[in-house]
């Protein structure tokens, strides 16, 4: 059930997080990864940042590059050992990001556009197929949500995909990210986070609506996927094939390899800018703070293309268990990540408001405000109570042996065990204390900017407008 993805849109009330993040922009190469955090959470700042961030995009860059393989499989089906594609993928992704943060823009401008013209293609195919429109001409409309049924295994069917779905939701979050090294936040920021929201309805919720309707649960190439990454199991291109169109669901995978490469070019961006960010709260060795004269944060990425090796494990035998393991770090990580923001947001309002401050002092504010932080937060622990019932009890554990079960619940659970290895030895050795509102630093590293003047450029800018780009720009 690839729409399964639904309940976690609610996790991060978009554009709560980036919004949230530069409300108080700081300097240098997005320190606000670690600053906010700092000052705010204290010791499970420091262990979120390293688990459920730096480790979850360290991680994502071997799983991606594997997942992309796996999209060649499709094709070649084992002729060429996966190891050749590996160093290609390898190398093309760290090339990128060696051009900086232009290069990775530029790269993944190109990305996009090729992603949206095929998502947006997708869903006019997708409404004409389930209309009866196909080459085939059967009316579909909503009879696979009769026959087999919308929900397999019920509620914890749902909540046993949990992981999956938050692991293909984060990146996100990347917008505040790349936000502290934009020249005008405050302008560049409303139009980025509007238009991840509209992302996440079209590319998700109304595509992932279409598979639905057009891909039954029990599909047995569904079934028979190698791993939730393989393409001749991906929802997309079986519901093409069904229809009976050939030479589709290959131009599809292509897509699918694309958007695959885009996430692991993210995550050597995310994951690097991450560890800089670290060194410079002095939570990481210092060497990974330095930044070239270029911006990029050398070692960082070279930390995250050594770990890229992790992905010649797709030429062994262990192939779909290396996916399943970093699968397992990497996608619940999302949903700590997700909670620490917005309850990172609800402290810094607070210690914000106690230091006798107003909200028209900050160069930017979240949409939503305290109540979607609230929201956003509410809902990820939800996740987590889930997560923690579906990998203890999983859909037919009583036909496991105990060791499958331990391997279940670690996989659906390892990030926390992980995160409390960080949260603990930091907490007893530093002696950090819980931070108060009174006691917050909400200066160190604040990013300067003329809030006056700024604002004064955007209202002569907006004046000038037509009508039709000050509706556009209200919703996007």
């Amino acid at each position: 059930m690839p729409w399964v993805k639904w309940p976690c849109s609610f996790l991060l009330p978009v554009p709560s997080p980036p919004t949230r993040l530069d409300s108080w922009t700081l300097r240098g190469a997005s320190p606000w990864v670690g600053s906010e955090y700092q000052h705010t959470l204290c010791s499970f700042g420091f262990a979120d940042q390293c688990d459920s961030y730096a480790l979850q995009w360290l991680i994502v860059l071997p799983l991606e590059i594997v997942a992309a393989t796996l999209t060649i499989n499709y094709w070649t089906h084992g002729s060429i050992n996966n190891n050749a594609w590996v160093a290609i993928f390898l190398v093309v992704i760290v090339t990128i990001n060696l051009f900086g943060v232009k290069g990775y823009g530029e790269a993944e401008f190109v990305f996009s556009i090729i992603k949206v013209i095929a998502v947006v293609g997708y869903i006019i195919l997708g409404i004409i197929l389930a209309a009866g429109g196909g080459p085939q001409g059967e009316y579909i409309g909503g009879s696979h949500w009769q026959n087999p049924g919308a929900f397999n295994n019920g509620f914890k069917g749902l909540c046993s995909v949990f992981v999956t779905a938050a692991f293909s939701f984060s990146g996100t979050e990347l917008v505040g990210l790349a936000a502290a090294e934009t020249a005008n936040p405050r302008k560049s920021l409303p139009t980025a986070v509007k238009q991840v929201f509209w992302r996440i309805t079209l590319f998700y919720i109304v595509s992932l609506t279409l598979v639905g309707l057009l891909v039954p649960y029990d599909d047995t190439r569904l079934l028979g996927g190698s791993s939730s990454a393989d393409a001749t199991a991906s929802p997309f291109v079986i519901s093409i094939a069904n229809a009976g169109i050939s030479g589709l669901p290959s131009v599809f995978n292509v897509v699918i390899m694309i958007a695959v490469l885009s996430v692991g070019n993210s995550s050597v961006y995310g994951s690097s800018r991450t560890l800089a960010a670290l060194a410079d709260q002095n939570q990481a060795p210092k060497f990974l703070g330095y930044i070239d004269r270029k911006g990029r944060p050398i070692f960082g990425i070279i930390i995250a293309s050594v770990l890229g090796l992790l992905a010649f494990l797709a030429g062994s035998s262990k192939q779909t268990d290396a996916f399943n393991w970093m699968l397992a770090i990497s996608g619940l990580s999302s949903i700590f990540t997700w909670g620490s923001i917005n309850l990172a947001h609800i402290r810094f309002r607070k210690g914000w408001k106690v230091a006798g401050h107003t909200l028209d002092e900050l160069a930017f504010r979240s949409q939503p405000g305290i109540i979607g932080s609230w929201i956003g937060f509410g809902f990820n622990c939800i996740v987590l109570i889930a997560q923690f019932w579906t990998g203890f009890a999983p859909i037919g554990y009583g036909e496991m042996t105990g060791g499958e079960r331990t391997i279940n619940w670690f996989q659906a659970y390892l990030a926390a065990p992980v995160i409390l290895c960080f949260y603990i030895p930091y907490k007893i050795i530093y002696r950090t204390p819980f931070v108060r509102s009174h006691n917050m630093d909400l200066h160190t590293g604040i990013r300067e900017l003329n809030l006056a003047e700024l604002i004064a450029e955007e209202r002569a800018e907006q004046a000038s407008w037509p009508k039709w780009k000050k509706a556009y720009k209200l919703f996007c």
